[in-house]
């Protein structure tokens, strides 16, 4: 905070010592911007015609639009008119963004007009041509200097019988880059972080990477991120407010940018009701380019496949699989259960992908594995895999998931429906190969196409215990029920009891040291009833009162639990890593060094593994040195909007995410999910 507004206090020293400087530096050197004063067509007495201001920059020099940003200075214009004539506001094109040391200019890098509407004297005389003088002063500048420039320019306006069609052809260009004006104003309102903006705007309009120029100074942060989103025929724009010395406006002008070509829009807000959600859309860069829908389909199949390796759904989907080879099962019942299981995993990745889609068309900033980044729910599943470690070491019977339990056919049959949503419950807040660019693309797809893909991973889930339950051949390759099953039963129990202390540390991380001891106190407590339940099993009497007070304990230590701690900062890494930010993205890439951009969690496991083994090395350390890489990490273990936003531009549902950015303006590279030891420091040295 201290950084801007030392930057913003030198910007304004800067503007003031131009305006103070300005005629003197305009006599001591020639203009690196050249303007000349060009009139349009000859009009009537009393009627209107157009004056172009053509300026022209050097090469690596950049003028401003009328309001310059956080830096620089607008045109000054002082006209001399003749007796009855007027100018009316100035009209500048769609200008380009330009960012510098985490400041925001608005700029025209090549040559542009203003165009300035001119009425003539109503007495002037037919035949006649009214002289018009201007005095024009602006900022000419690079990245680096900036120098004050005027001129006395003039030309003479052709009064004629009837206004003529003729005109300088550069005209129709000059008027082809002004943004076209909207018909009906929008609605905007205030708050104290944000700008919200309602655009009448068909929903058919092509955005791409979308920007808004805002006219009023001291109203929005023009260096922050801009969110936008459809709702209808209207575009709702979230802008940041300015942090220093707010302003506050009752109308707001500016210019939507529609595209890189700089085709625009010229609108004006009033306050009013901006409405809440809408389909969110990329902004700022390029939508990225997704693979074909079949590609994908089979991405979301394969990555579905490869969660079933991962530590808490390999115990389940192994004791399931064995239920399978009890004495006595029929093919039909095997297949149907086979199908129960599977329909229970596809609906809860249905139900996750549902909610995610809705979570963002409300405007939430979320990604895949948003459940993870809620305290109260990571408790949930701390409980959860618990209660499945302590019935898989024989603590207490539960018949429903059912896993290598005896019971009626119904009974399984139910059992495999609810194990396969427990199976997608726990699967699916982790992401790796081929998952990552198919969970991506959802987030940007249609509804229809993104629910194909979230089906897709539940199939993919369900297929190791489908090909068991449909491919009799494998059935009969399974061991014959026995004793072993028990004590294989209770050597699943080992990789979920390390899920459940990566869930307990997990636990603290989100919620803090408070919060996690009174979360391990609840675990006990809920272990205590289920232990109680257990044992009057043993004994042959009913178990439900226990496990009623087990379910109790559960449910009412949630809403008991103190209140999580706010997110620790990031903690020290050998690459001396900054925290992430999209302002700290503009300063480390405008210093020209290169960017590696390093997206993490800690609930992330292909995340932690890549640390160890790749990122978190002294080889990488000593190369990344070498070279000057400015290292970005962004921690989205809670949830953090920057990075959601920073996620969905680059195409990805979630973490890891690697992004190389070479240094200059080069575009940004993605390194794969899984890292190798050589693969950064190469990068570096290459």
């Amino acid at each position: 905070m201290e950084k801007r507004r030392y930057r913003l206090f030198m910007a304004l020293m800067c503007q003031l010592l131009a305006l103070l400087l300005m005629p003197l530096a305009a006599q001591a050197a020639p203009a690196h911007i050249a303007a000349e004063l060009v009139a349009g067509p000859a009009t009537t007495p009393g009627g209107e015609t157009t004056i172009a201001i053509h300026m022209t920059p050097e090469k690596g020099w950049h003028g401003y639009w009328s309001n310059p940003g956080d830096a620089g200075l607008g045109m000054q214009l002082d006209w001399t008119l003749p007796d009855g004539a007027k100018a009316g506001s100035p009209r500048y094109p769609v200008p380009q963004t330009l960012v510098v040391s985490g400041l925001m200019n608005h700029v025209y890098e090549s040559d542009y007009a203003v165009l300035v509407p001119f009425t003539a004297p109503a007495n002037a005389v037919q035949g006649s041509r009214i002289p018009v003088h201007l005095r024009a002063q602006w900022l000419a500048c690079t990245e680096q200097i900036c120098v004050p420039e005027q001129a006395d320019l003039a030309v003479e306006v052709p009064i004629a019988a009837t206004a003529s069609p003729d005109r300088d052809p550069r005209f129709a260009e000059w008027q082809r880059r002004l943004p076209a004006p909207l018909d009906a104003a929008g609605t905007f309102s205030l708050d104290g972080n944000a700008v919200r903006l309602a655009i009448p705007l068909p929903a058919s309009t092509p955005l791409e990477a979308p920007h808004v120029f805002v006219g009023e100074d001291k109203l929005i942060d023009y260096a922050g991120a801009q969110q936008f989103a459809w709702q209808g025929d209207r575009l709702i724009v979230t802008l940041p407010r300015v942090k220093l010395d707010p302003r506050g406006s009752d109308t707001l002008t500016g210019v939507l940018r529609l595209n890189g070509a700089g085709d625009g829009i010229a609108f004006t807000a009033r306050p009013g009701t901006v409405p809440a959600g809408g389909t969110p859309i990329a902004s700022d860069a390029a939508a990225p380019e997704l693979p074909a829908l079949p590609l994908l389909l089979l991405a979301a199949l394969a990555g579905g496949l490869l969660l079933n390796v991962m530590p808490c759904v390999f115990p389940i989907l192994s004791l399931k699989a064995l239920s399978l080879a009890r004495a006595g099962e029929s093919e039909a019942h095997a297949r149907i259960e086979g199908l129960a299981y599977a329909a229970g995993v596809i609906l809860a990745c249905l139900g996750l992908g549902a909610l995610l889609l809705v979570l963002r068309a409300g405007g939430e900033q979320v990604g895949w594995a948003f459940q993870l980044q809620e305290p109260l729910v990571v408790v949930s599943l701390l409980f959860l895999a618990a209660a499945i470690t302590a019935n898989l070491l024989g603590l207490f019977e539960f018949t429903v998931p059912g896993f290598a339990s005896s019971g009626s056919p119904s009974s399984f049959t139910r059992g495999a429906f609810a194990t396969g949503l427990l199976a997608a419950f726990v699967a699916t807040p982790c992401t790796g190969p081929f998952m990552a660019s198919a969970m991506g693309a959802a987030l940007l797809l249609p509804v229809l196409p993104a629910m194909s893909l979230f089906a897709a991973l539940g199939i993919g889930i369900a297929l190791p215990f489908l090909a068991v339950a449909f491919i009799p051949a494998l059935r009969k390759r399974l061991p014959k029920p026995g004793r072993w099953m028990v004590t294989f039963r209770h050597w699943m129990a080992l990789p979920m009891g390390l899920t459940v202390l990566a869930l307990a540390w997990l636990t603290w991380k989100v919620g803090g040291t408070g919060f996690a001891l009174a979360a391990l106190v609840g675990l006990l407590l809920v272990f205590a009833a289920l232990f109680a339940a257990g044992r009057a099993q043993r004994r042959g009497r009913s178990a439900r009162p226990a496990a009623l007070i087990a379910a109790a304990v559960a449910l009412l230590a949630l809403p008991l639990l103190p209140e999580p701690a706010p997110p620790a900062a990031s903690t020290d890494s050998l690459l001396a890593a900054k925290p992430f930010s999209e302002k700290a993205l503009a300063e480390a890439r405008a210093s020209g060094k290169p960017v590696f951009v390093w997206m993490t969690a800690d609930w992330c496991l292909t995340c932690k593994v890549n640390e160890q083994v790749a990122i978190e090395r002294e080889d990488t350390r000593a190369a990344f040195e070498k070279a000057g890489v400015v290292v970005l990490r962004g921690d989205w273990t809670r949830r953090d909007p920057e990075i959601t936003r920073y996620l969905t531009a680059q195409g990805a549902a979630g973490v890891p995410l690697y992004v190389w950015y070479a240094g200059g303006s080069g575009k940004p590279e993605q390194l794969p999910q899984v890292l190798t030891p050589e693969l950064l420091a190469g990068k570096a040295g290459g």
